[in-house]
């Protein structure tokens, strides 16, 4: 993120608002989405900050490009960047991958753990008649 900062200095005056702050803003976004994500109390929305950490990831791909083909930057300059995009992005999805994994297993537990004790007949009369309140 920090090599975006010294990257978009030599940028023309005339895109300081323009290419320069939106590539400026996607680089922070990325970190800074998955910080809040890591904060967040349910695991659907740290998955949620990931991906909108991975959009980030791909506007600031984009936008790297477009200043190369532009000539803001030299294929030279871009070509680092890119090939750390390229790797923060597999990182990205193996994380996001995991926490989903994770999410699926705390699913199955509970659908599991529910499906015994719905299952079950239980002795005393006040279980049975917690059972009885699922049936129509």
């Amino acid at each position: 993120m920090l090599e975006i900062y010294q990257l978009t200095k030599n940028f023309r005056g005339s895109e300081c608002f323009g290419i320069t702050s939106q590539l400026r803003r996607a680089a922070v976004s990325v970190p800074a989405n998955i910080a809040e994500g890591t904060k967040r109390l349910g695991g659907q929305d740290y998955v949620r900050f990931i991906n909108i950490a991975e959009g980030s990831l791909a506007e600031t791909e984009y936008l790297i490009m477009l200043s190369r083909d532009l000539a803001y930057l030299s294929p030279e300059a871009s070509a680092r960047p890119l090939a750390e995009i390229t790797e923060i992005a597999r990182m990205l999805n193996a994380l996001r991958a995991r926490v989903e994994q994770g999410l699926s297993v705390k699913t199955q537990n509970a659908r599991s753990a529910m499906q015994t004790l719905t299952s079950r007949e239980f002795s005393s009369p006040a279980l049975r008649s917690l059972d009885k309140l699922g049936e129509p």
